[in-house]
């Protein structure tokens, strides 16, 4: 413990600290960088690897950089030694595969059955005590970004539980560009059609979003609030103890980055 506040004060005194995203799962929280991932539960445990690297050329390519990101930044949860249970793996492989079923199904039947796998992947992910520690996630970053990760470990700060860049805030944003990409369509319907539509809307989406972050939030916020009424619901306000452990994967990430 003493070992993590030291590196967290490090980290408050640092020039610049690497932009971090994370997940809260339902015994702690994850924590990403560019290069590196840490898990931290509740009991303690603390589990570190190394984020799947991306070649620079997909890096530069529209459309098909946001694809490698979004893959890169899920990489953790369907590694074996990731932060999943193999039956977890299971389920949110099919949670992200039977979208393209879909075809399969009665066109007045997509929609529902779209929005009723994604309610249930919700709750799925933020089920038992997701919800605080999906604050703590948030609170943990906004301390890294405002340099008040020693004032939150001791309890003394509290930055914001709700975050601009979580994962909530793309879900707000893909849901109504898949649908103006599924009606604009300009191809006739195929087999393949809504696995194209998907992967363009999604595509289409990382793009908004990169936008967003680059520009400072100022003129796209009105974008932003969808996804931060949102969550009100998928975020609770956590326990210290919590936020320490958010902040513990968060010391995990920087004492690589910064060596």
């Amino acid at each position: 413990m003493q070992e993590t506040r030291q590196i967290l004060t490090r980290a408050d005194a640092a020039e610049r600290t690497p932009t971090m995203g994370g997940m809260a799962r339902p015994n702690g929280v994850v924590i990403v960088s560019e290069r590196y991932w840490a898990f931290a539960g509740v009991d303690g445990s603390l589990r570190e690897g190394v984020m799947a690297s991306r070649p620079p050329l997909l890096r530069k390519i529209p459309l098909v950089r946001g694809l490698a990101k979004l893959a890169a930044a899920m990489s953790p949860m369907f590694r074996r030694r990731g932060v999943t249970r193999p039956r977890e793996r299971a389920l949110l492989g099919f949670a992200l595969v039977a979208p393209f079923g879909f075809v399969l199904l009665p066109e007045g039947l997509r929609l529902p059955a779209g929005i009723a796998l994604t309610i249930g992947l919700v709750l799925w992910l933020l089920r038992g005590p997701t919800l605080r520690l999906h604050g703590a996630e948030h609170r943990a970053i906004a301390a890294a970004e405002a340099r008040q990760l020693t004032a939150t470990w001791e309890g003394s700060a509290r930055p914001s539980r709700f975050s601009p860049r979580c994962g909530t805030n793309f879900a707000a944003l893909v849901l109504p560009v898949t649908f103006i990409a599924d009606r604009a369509w300009p191809l006739a319907p195929a087999l393949y059609t809504p696995l194209l539509v998907t992967l363009l809307s999604l595509a289409l989406t990382m793009e908004l979003w990169q936008a967003i972050q680059v520009s400072g939030r100022g003129l796209f916020r009105p974008l932003l609030l969808p996804g931060l009424g949102l969550q009100r619901f998928t975020t609770r306000e956590p326990s210290l103890d919590e936020t320490r452990a958010a902040l513990t994967a968060v010391a995990s990430v920087l004492r690589r980055e910064l060596a």
